[in-house]
């Protein structure tokens, strides 16, 4: 476990910020799911359908991405 703090990103899809917590280590109100951004739970547990990221929203993210780089403010 380390510190208390562990970030678990085998799948991509979750970090835990652990504090004090129960016998397995977790708190579960600093849990927070990186499928839908809620807290309490994992992404694996959530309910939510995971977003879709096709050709049209990584050229998006790209060109966002690049704009900033030069500077241009959004």
């Amino acid at each position: 476990m380390g510190n208390g703090n562990q970030n678990q990103i085998g799948n991509r899809n979750l970090v835990a910020v652990l504090a004090e917590g129960n016998a397995t280590g977790h708190n579960g109100n600093q849990i927070r799911c990186y499928n839908c951004r809620g807290m309490g739970h994992f992404a694996r547990d959530c309910d939510v359908r995971p977003r879709r990221r096709d050709a049209a929203y990584l050229q998006t993210q790209l060109l966002i991405t690049q704009k900033e780089e030069a500077g241009i403010q959004l």
